[in-house]
């Protein structure tokens, strides 16, 4: 992914949100968050593009305002608009956004009537009381600004994992055209894919150390070079990520591969287990005195402490290192084995392509199977599927598969959970779908028994196949709602429901521990993509890591099952 889209697509995101706290045209905003959107999705260099003298308005929502904004972006640098919104309001006031709870409005509300800019002045401002006097606000409201804003303060910055991703494999290409450079490994939790990443730790190997760093600390999306020495460089990027370099002697790689991977609690851990044998682990190696033993991969380290070599994404220090010594370490899901997706939105509501463009990437992609899902009617701003039009689109799934090879099209529906537990559609429109997603889209504020009871009573709906994204968080923005994941597990076992692991980067929905709930009450996962688009599917390989963050194996995911033996799983319920 070009980080030169990233770099367009922030100045986007922040011009809808500047856009949005002065009450700007809200077709406008959208579409500068929209456009924000493709831009971050996009394969091709939008740079390259604009070099190539291509029309950009043939990317999905791009029109002649914002091609002619991109093209002044990527030539210049910045954007006159976006300078002189800068100068109509403090540069601070934009962070309040990040603030859960906090929309425009509010915001708005707070830096005209209160002179507030900052997080920490907001703060302030609610422990004095001074916010439940403005319109619209009062003292609850007060209280739980007071303890968001307090959270965010707490929280380092960090970002989604799709975002560093992007960074990572961009830097990976780039350190590899090098002269020399023989290994590029990013490590950190980024290589655990946590869902979120502080920062990024690059590793290499060089025959020459200084071509390496020049290489690292040129890289066009360098704002600022923080350190350089021999062996290390550190960087921040322009969207604001920093990045450590660290040269390593090839003896030493593994071992400082899995020092620098942690996480630190497991690495705490295997020094633990290396002093019981008289040894020492370090990032230069595995010690028996002065001797290094091991260190040049990372299995020599795992081998000379017994363990057989452990997946990056189990390093937590929670109970690995354990069914390591019992040889119990599960054979963990892979891209691969996937064999469908069954969470994908086309024209008919909000998606961006057809179920004929929608299928043909899927099957590109060796994918026997792709479900389409619309949303229900309830849901209106994306034009959701109502009972007669979730008929004609059935009939046109039909005759695509009728004409067809290489691929099935399930039928399907994402339907809203009422407030009381009852489905957005009546049963008679669910019967004869291959599937449906049953999902929360609002009132997340309900009590811990109120939501609990509202999504066992949508369970025992016996057409619902599936429990879209179960916690209803959004990375960063909202905090999952309050549901006893224990009780809607077994209930989900109990009428052979599977629990989607919502692989878009900003859900990743299962969390992994709740994945690994999952495994150990035998309820199936089914890892989804939740496409609107053709560069969507790609998000499949973050839903991979989150669930080999949860222990979950090729049994254990729905949709690694061929097609025949899916049918017969849906259809058993």
């Amino acid at each position: 992914m070009p980080v030169r889209n990233l770099a367009v697509a922030a100045v986007f995101e922040e011009l809808a949100d500047r856009l949005a706290i002065q009450g700007a045209n809200v077709f406008r905003i959208n579409a500068y968050r929209n456009a924000a959107r493709t831009l971050q999705e996009l394969s091709g260099d939008v740079g390259q593009m604009i070099e190539q003298g291509r029309d950009l308005t043939e990317l999905r929502g791009i029109g002649a305002d914002l091609a002619g904004k991109i093209h002044e972006i990527v030539t210049t640098g910045t954007c006159e608009l976006l300078e002189r919104l800068r100068r109509e309001m403090p540069p601070a006031v934009t962070e309040l956004l990040q603030v859960p709870g906090l929309g425009p409005k509010r915001v708005a509300s707070l830096w005209h009537d209160l002179q507030v800019q900052t997080p920490e002045q907001v703060l302030r401002a609610a422990r004095d009381g001074r916010i439940r006097a403005l319109p619209g606000f009062g003292e609850k409201t007060e209280r739980r600004i007071e303890s968001a804003v307090a959270a965010h303060l707490s929280k380092e910055r960090r970002f989604k994992l799709a975002v560093a991703g992007q960074y990572a494999d961009a830097l990976v290409a780039h350190l590899q055209r090098a002269r020399g450079v023989e290994r590029v490994v990013v490590a950190g939790s980024f290589r655990r894919m946590r869902e979120t990443v502080g920062d990024l730790d690059v590793l290499v190997t060089a025959r020459k150390a200084n071509q390496a760093i020049e290489q690292f600390t040129g890289f066009a999306e360098v704002e600022e070079v923080l350190s350089r020495g021999g062996t290390r460089a550190s960087v921040r990027l322009r969207g604001g990520l920093q990045v450590d370099l660290r040269l390593l002697a090839p003896e030493s790689f593994g071992s400082a591969l899995q020092y620098f991977t942690g996480s630190k609690a497991h690495n705490v851990a295997l020094r633990r287990l290396a002093q019981e044998r008289g040894l020492k682990v370090n990032e230069y190696g595995v010690f028996r005195g002065d001797t290094r033993i091991a260190g040049d991969t990372e299995e020599s380290v795992y081998a000379a402490l017994e363990l057989p070599w452990i997946p990056p994404e189990l390093r937590e220090d929670r109970g690995e290192i354990d069914a390591a010594r019992a040889g119990r370490l599960p054979k963990l899901i892979e891209l691969g084995d996937l064999r469908g997706d069954l969470h994908a939105h086309t024209t008919a509501t909000d998606g961006h392509q057809t179920i004929d463009e929608m299928a043909a990437a899927a099957r590109a992609l060796g994918l026997e199977y792709l479900a389409i899902t619309e949303h229900s009617r309830r849901q209106g701003m994306a034009h959701g599927l109502d009972e007669k039009r979730l008929r004609e689109q059935g009939e046109a799934i039909d005759r695509f598969n009728a004409r067809a090879k290489g691929i099935r099209v399930l039928k399907g529906i994402e339907v809203d959970i009422l407030d009381d537990g009852t489905l957005d559609l009546p049963d008679r429109a669910l019967a004869g779908l291959d599937l449906v997603i049953a999902a929360v889209h609002s009132r997340f504020d309900l009590s811990r028994a109120q939501q609990t009871q509202r999504i066992l009573r949508a369970l025992e709906n016996p057409n619902v196949s599936l429990l879209a994204h179960p916690t209803g968080r959004l990375i960063g923005e909202r905090e999952p709602y309050d549901v006893d994941m224990l009780q809607v597990m077994r209930k989900a076992k109990e009428r052979r429901v599977c629990l989607e692991l919502n692989a878009h980067p900003e859900r990743l929905d299962l969390i992994d521990t709740h994945c690994r709930m999952a495994k150990d009450e035998g309820v199936l996962v089914a890892i989804t993509s939740d496409a609107h688009d053709v560069a969507q599917f790609a998000n499949l390989r973050f839903g991979v890591g989150q669930a080999r963050r949860g222990w979950l194996e090729r049994r254990d995911v729905a949709n690694a099952r061929p097609l025949r033996e899916l049918m017969r799983l849906l259809a058993r319920r």
